[in-house]
């Protein structure tokens, strides 16, 4: 929005200053600073408001130390974090640009599931909250329209470099063109482009297309459940998505950025580089809702924080090609998520072979673990971040390491 403004008064009139908001380093410093001042200045009224409606948490008894302290302490705070994300957005970025768009839907769109399974367990006092199939659904559509968006947008394009003498340019000098491609990146691995189209070529035109939109609805629901997931410990999964999303943001910058992706040998993403001004946002909603949800927590994000920067992570990682990289870059999401599905699993198994159900751990998720075995909430949720960051560095370091 800003971005327009300025430009026009840049071109128009001249004016003093305005063709600062033409580098995305200008404005991806405002939207985190902005970011950071809405969460901050605005959050206490917000928590105040949900406290006011009696939008507190209910809290089951699990035998966890502290855990009753914890009781009506209001939830539905990721509206605060979506607001940070969305406001700078909209007057920072480019707003005709389709990254930036599809970035918007889906923190809109899955903050409303959350928002919705948040309201149900508080309001009508349902602990299950908005059913497991309906949020299902809402993230299978949220996937579909990004698959889709990908799959059929002219603008969602990649630079391919070839040696040809009818480029119009001298022999032996590099040529290029911008292609929409289903190409990919595989980390640690020289020339690592895969093309989806290549491996799943052998399912025809039309499978190609139904197995690469089952990939991205399988990304985006497993990240979403896993950021979901995650968040059981006050600060745990606002502090591991910081983290995250600054790791994604050098990403979108490198890879929008000719000079660099030519200089690291990546795959250039034409108009990815703006994603760094939503990126920088989303990274200073989760650092300034730390302000008012680490230990002790006066505000939870609920559902409506947990679904919505857990879409936006998986998103922001398809659509910069990096999606192979979730299982290193979100490693704290996955490994919840697994000690979720290997508790469950092993104590269905053992119950229906042995007659009672055992397990794995002494709970789960993996948080939960760690506290059963006495160690302090505060000192759990800092190595996790230790852990967050350790992967993101070895992330990050795939950009050499191949």
């Amino acid at each position: 929005m800003l971005y327009n403004l300025f430009d026009y008064l840049d071109r128009e009139y001249d004016l003093i200053g305005a063709g600062v908001f033409q580098f995305i380093s200008f404005r991806a410093g405002m939207a985190i600073a902005l970011s950071l001042l809405i969460t901050i200045t605005f959050g206490k009224s917000i928590i105040s408001l949900l406290r006011k409606h009696q939008m507190g948490e209910s809290v089951r008894d699990l035998g966890l130390e502290g855990q009753k302290e914890k009781e009506g302490t209001p939830t539905m705070g990721g509206i605060i974090i979506i607001a940070a994300i969305v406001i700078p957005t909209l007057l920072f970025a480019k707003l005709d640009n389709i990254y930036i768009i599809l970035l918007l839907i889906t923190t809109i769109w899955m903050g409303l599931i959350g928002f919705i399974d948040d309201y149900l367990k508080i309001k009508r006092e349902d602990k299950k909250g908005l059913a497991g199939r309906f949020k299902v659904i809402g993230q299978v559509v949220i996937g579909l329209i990004i698959a889709w968006v990908l799959l059929s947008n002219k603008n969602v394009m990649i630079r391919e470099f070839y040696q040809s003498a009818e480029s119009g340019v001298a022999i032996g000098a590099p040529a290029f063109s911008d292609v929409h491609s289903l190409k990919t990146t595989i980390p640690f691995v020289k020339d690592n482009e895969l093309d989806y189209e290549a491996v799943f070529g052998f399912a025809g035109e039309h499978g190609v297309t139904i197995l690469y939109v089952l990939l991205v609805i399988f990304i985006v629901t497993s990240v979403s459940n896993g950021a979901n997931i995650t968040d059981g410990l006050d600060g745990l999964a606002a502090g591991v998505s910081a983290i995250i999303g600054m790791t994604l943001a050098i990403f979108a910058y490198v890879s929008g950025n000719a000079i660099f992706s030519e200089y690291l040998n990546i795959m250039y993403i034409p108009n990815s580089g703006e994603l760094v001004v939503f990126c920088t946002a989303f990274v200073g909603a989760c650092v300034g809702f730390l302000w008012y949800n680490a230990y002790p927590a006066q505000v939870f994000m609920g559902d409506t924080g947990s679904l919505s920067i857990g879409g936006v992570i998986a998103v922001l990682a398809i659509v910069v090609r990096k999606e192979l990289l979730i299982p290193v870059l979100c490693g704290i999401f996955l490994i919840e998520l697994l000690s979720v599905i290997i508790q469950v699993s092993y104590f269905k198994y053992t119950r229906k072979k042995y007659g009672e159900g055992r397990r794995v751990f002494k709970m789960s998720p993996l948080h939960h673990h760690y506290q059963k075995l006495g160690i302090p909430e505060t000192k759990i949720v800092n190595r996790f971040w230790i852990t967050g960051i350790l992967l993101a560095i070895a992330t990050l370091a795939t950009l050499k390491l191949r």
